[in-house]
């Protein structure tokens, strides 16, 4: 990652948002009639509405496994997850409240929120398939001054399955949108936590 890049993450840390300002945030502007982001649409609105419900009940019902709570515990090097994210997307309303849990289990985690359409410097850093896809996580090394990994817009489970729809289909239609939480409801944020886990063991457990 080049230094450029590094300097911009770095920057954008330091207007990031805590999880419970985020939500309080999204909240108040859905009292507002309004969604984060640039764009004002009843749609966007009405996912906002739906992702607001969704990360609450999330919030609730997210349980670690006992196992995986042990090896996040273990992790002694400070790192940050930096996500990039708007009030309407649905991914990251399935995906925030489980790195939320994660980050609760250790003092050497923080979590910061910034939003994407506040961010463009940082969101072209971090394209997916050179598109602006969201929610995106970059895992910054407070350590080392580095980032050590950056993952998303979804969970490898989810990447997958989308992948192998768009071969088929040529693009994501409703039904698929539909499968998709259904997915996500059925994994309860188990394939999150275990890329997680993939993405830090070999670099920073116990280090």
């Amino acid at each position: 990652m080049s230094s450029a890049v590094l300097q911009i993450v770095k920057e954008s840390l330091k207007t990031g948002m805590s999880y419970d300002t985020y939500r309080t945030l999204v909240s108040n502007l859905i009292l507002q009639n309004k969604s984060t982001g640039n764009e004002q649409t009843e749609a966007l609105l009405d996912y906002s509405v739906l992702n607001d419900r969704r990360m609450k009940r999330l919030g609730k019902t997210i349980k670690i496994s006992e196992k995986a709570q042990q090896k996040f515990e273990a992790f002694k090097t400070p790192i940050t997850f930096l996500v990039i994210t708007e009030g309407w997307c649905g991914d990251a309303a399935q995906i925030l409240p489980v790195i939320q849990k994660i980050v609760e289990l250790n003092s050497n985690f923080n979590l910061k929120i910034v939003l994407r359409d506040e961010h463009p410097e940082l969101m072209s850093c971090f394209l997916t398939n050179g598109g602006k896809a969201i929610p995106k996580v970059i895992l910054y090394n407070e350590a080392t001054d580095s980032i050590d990994a950056d993952w998303g817009p979804r969970p490898s489970v989810a990447t997958k399955m989308v992948a192998d729809y768009k071969a088929l289909h040529g693009a994501l239609d409703p039904e698929f949108k539909e499968h998709l939480q259904v997915w996500y409801n059925k994994d309860k944020g188990e394939t999150i936590i275990n890329d997680f886990l993939t993405l830090l063991e070999p670099k920073i457990i116990l280090a």
